[in-house]
């Protein structure tokens, strides 16, 4: 059996970006070893679309930071960064002192006039990326709801989703993640803020739909038993279910 602690992030995100940094770096040093963290999407900054160029260059020293007291842990953030002239919103992998997977989000949510001030990513680099020998894989928010996605993931174990779901949509947000547990017999890890205006609803879920959530909490966590993945697919396709 293979079992690893999993933590959720579900913190107020702040207009400081420091305080948000802080926030993360702390939980990254009381976090367990080995252990994966999900925080919510551009859980640094917010959309702060009125300092996107400071938000970028926030990114850089976030980055290094992260590296410098992250360990023998494992981290999944997005963050706003520049390449050339325009903006991404970038999900990154940090593992034990590296980035091992990068990818933009490509589906942007136009409600959210996220259209004006970010650029659509590549879907092609939604591919899945190991950590620990767990095959593992990543949507950004809006995403999720775009069934063609769930393609990409293929038969990763972990799925995380970061968001900042609003609270109008909360049923739709926990909907949608246990039921991509459930058709993908995989666990997935989504984290959303608790701000104001936000859904909440992080949550770690099992491949039988089973929920671990508290939306009173700025962390949650369980440990996972990856066993569990194989052991669902395996009863599903003896039954052919």
């Amino acid at each position: 059996m293979i079992f690893k602690q999993v933590y959720t992030l579900q913190p107020r995100i702040k207009q400081d970006f420091q305080s948000n940094l802080d926030f993360i770096l702390t939980h990254l040093k009381n976090a367990k070893k080995d252990s994966i963290t999900l925080a919510p999407e551009l859980a640094l900054s917010g959309f702060a679309y009125q300092k996107m160029q400071e938000a970028s260059e926030f990114s850089r020293l976030a980055t290094q930071k992260i590296l410098e007291v992250m360990g023998e842990k494992s981290l999944i953030i997005t963050m706003i960064e520049k390449n050339g002239n325009h903006f991404y919103n970038n999900l990154k992998v940090f593992h034990r002192g590296e980035i091992i997977h990068k990818q933009a989000k490509s589906k942007l949510f136009t409600l959210g006039d996220e259209h004006l001030h970010f650029k659509s990513g590549d879907a092609g680099e939604c591919i899945p990326f190991v950590i620990d020998g767990i095959k593992c894989a990543a949507l950004i928010c809006f995403e999720l709801r775009f069934i063609d996605m769930w393609s990409n993931l293929s038969d990763a174990q972990m799925i995380f989703i970061p968001a900042q779901w609003a609270k109008p949509r909360k049923m739709h947000f926990e909907t949608l993640i246990r039921a991509l547990a459930i058709a993908k017999q995989s666990y997935v890890v989504a984290s959303n803020p608790m701000n104001l205006q936000m859904a909440k609803g992080s949550a770690i879920i099992t491949p039988y739909g089973l929920v671990h959530k508290n939306d009173n909490k700025e962390i949650i966590s369980f440990e996972v038993n990856l066993s569990e993945v194989a052991h669902v697919r395996k009863y599903l396709q003896t039954h052919n279910l």
